[in-house]
């Protein structure tokens, strides 16, 4: 069953990219992040009241209590970092980097939580990170992206993002995944809203077009659902297994990418994310 969730949880990742990526034409990052936020906390805290897991909120441990708000905190600064990404580059370069994140995740399972890494792995590994080379290269048909800052802020959403699933994954030990996604993304809002207010960009809430809105806040239903069957698969499932199927959501978003944002990849970018696709089903 821990399959079907992270199956899930990919195709409504692959969705939540173009989603976002429309939604912050002209909405500043960081406060379509802010927003969104809302939409997934709302979302997840239905589900909590849905399953009835509410009442468990009490037998929480001080140890899971700690690393769910450290899954949080992982889990905003992967948002403002992929999202500030996704406004300055290419989505077909930006998401690829981010699915890397596979690659240190597998790493850390192997160090802190002794999942072990087979052959095939190693292999799968190489290929991931290979494919991911290979897409990111800059290609002369299309606009480049605004420097090279698009770049920084991707790779620290993997770094983050490798850190959201170590976290969520000692930190839902005992907890029904709902409610632990649903007190996690308390701790995102909170963060999200923190990122605002320090920046200055309060008045930019009330300047978002009412056409973005509407994608930021589906973008925040998508991924809310992406969460919870996320997590739901990573409490059933090995951390090993259930990430690289959550990256699969790259081939939607390519290919959505493509339709909505006619952002085509070149030759070798093709090869790349045949790599990554490949190396992503050797190691599952």
């Amino acid at each position: 069953m821990w399959m079907i969730f992270a199956v899930g949880s990919a195709f409504f990742a692959g969705i939540t990219a173009i989603l976002a990526k429309c939604g912050i034409r002209e909405t500043d990052s960081d406060v379509a992040t802010a927003i969104r936020t809302i939409v997934v906390l709302a979302f997840s805290w239905f589900m909590v009241f849905v399953a009835g897991s509410f009442p468990q909120i009490t037998g929480i441990t001080p140890y899971t209590w700690c690393f769910l708000i450290l899954s949080g905190l992982a889990t905003g600064g992967s948002w403002l970092c992929y999202f500030r990404a996704l406004q300055l580059g290419n989505i077909n370069r930006v998401v690829p980097i981010d699915k890397c994140s596979i690659v240190l995740t597998v790493l850390l399972a192997f160090l802190l939580l002794g999942e072990p890494i087979s052959v095939w792995k190693l292999i799968g590994l190489a290929a991931i990170t290979g494919g991911t080379l290979l897409m990111i290269q800059k290609k002369e048909d299309t606009g480049a992206a605004k420097g090279r800052s698009w770049l920084i802020y991707a790779v620290l959403s993997a770094v983050f993002a490798s850190l959201t699933s170590i976290f969520g994954k000692i930190g839902i030990t005992g907890v029904e995944s709902n409610l632990g996604t649903a007190l996690r993304t308390i701790v995102v809002l909170c963060m999200a809203w923190l990122v605002v207010f320090v920046k200055g960009k309060r008045k930019l809430v009330r300047q978002i077009p009412r056409r973005e809105l509407g994608f930021i806040a589906l973008s925040g239903i998508a991924t809310g659902a992406s969460w919870l069957c996320y997590y739901k698969a990573l409490q059933d499932g090995p951390a090993s297994v259930v990430v690289p199927i959550d990256k699969l959501s790259i081939l939607m978003t390519i290919a959505f990418s493509y339709v909505v944002f006619r952002e085509k990849l070149s030759r070798k970018a093709a090869v790349g994310l045949l790599c990554l696709v490949a190396g992503t089903l050797l190691m599952i």
